[in-house]
């Protein structure tokens, strides 16, 4: 599994002209799924992105001082099975790492799923779409966080 993680000062994702999901200060996640992935790499993976402390405290000190439960933040989840494209060879990327659509579907729901039991907004564009993300960045603060099959 993997995760680009960007710290926002606020994110959208549009389908055919709608906005489906819109966050404000928080997290844009764009999740990959691979075909190894099973419920230990969506916990893992969920446990870092609610934990991790990418945000300055109130007085402005430390930048990595809070995570975005303790700032209280939105999550903005867009499904993007070109995170696994494997550009080494010719000139086409591959994706015989992504998982098939009907199972990375059921696993980013189930991600989904996994973060909304923090309480904290949680946004989603809609999967398999054609989508336009715009992105606040932060900073910019732009982590990418793996978790591959044990």
């Amino acid at each position: 599994m993997r995760v680009i993680v960007q710290r926002v000062k606020s994110s959208q994702v549009t389908v055919n002209g709608e906005i489906v999901g819109k966050i404000g200060r928080g997290l844009n996640l764009l999740v990959g799924i691979a075909d190894t992935d099973t419920d230990n790499e969506l916990d893992w993976m969920v446990r870092k992105c609610l934990e991790l402390r990418l945000f300055p405290d109130e007085a402005g000190g430390d930048r990595w001082q809070k995570s975005v439960q303790e700032i209280g933040g939105g999550l903005l989840v867009v499904s993007q099975f070109t995170l696994y494209g494997d550009c080494r060879k010719g000139r086409r990327p591959s994706f015989d790492r992504s998982a098939t659509p009907s199972l990375a579907e059921e696993l980013y729901n189930r991600f989904v799923l996994k973060l909304r039991s923090s309480n904290l907004q949680v946004e989603t564009g809609k999967f398999g779409a054609m989508m336009q993300v715009m992105i606040e960045n932060d900073g910019p603060v732009t982590l990418i966080l793996e978790r591959e099959a044990e």
